[in-house]
């Protein structure tokens, strides 16, 4: 009968083991999940400067060809002459000009994100904000 008691304490887990596990699950878990919406937040902002980048060069080759830029709020079917093919889902962009032959500025908005992707031709940069 003693022999008996014995096989049966030596198995599974104890309690204590048990609550180590849950708390080192539990400090991966909040190390991991900040870093795994940094990572969706970076893949979004890319995906806007990519369409920014498309109008811009779109909007030189629009240049190119008119001798003036193009203000327009939908520049898939504007520019799609000058490769635009189709923005990133939940991308919206605007092109604004202040002075039709000389500068514009385009704006790229995202559904999945709070940030701003915009680019001016005077200075000639991509800024995020």
């Amino acid at each position: 009968m003693l022999n008996r008691l014995s096989k049966r304490d030596k198995r599974g887990f104890t309690l204590i083991e048990l609550m180590i596990v849950i708390a080192i699950i539990g400090i991966l878990a909040a190390i991991a999940i900040p870093q795994f919406t940094s990572y969706r937040e970076r893949a979004y902002i890319a995906s806007m400067k990519a369409d920014c980048n498309a109008i811009r060069v779109a909007e030189e080759a629009y240049f190119a060809d008119n001798a003036e830029y193009k203000t327009t709020e939908n520049p898939a079917i504007d520019l799609k002459d000058y490769g635009i093919v189709a923005l990133s889902e939940g991308n919206s962009v605007k092109v604004t000009c202040t002075d039709k032959v000389k500068d514009y500025k385009v704006e790229v908005l995202s559904t999945k994100t709070s940030k701003k992707v915009t680019f001016d031709s005077t200075t000639g940069k991509t800024t995020t904000s």
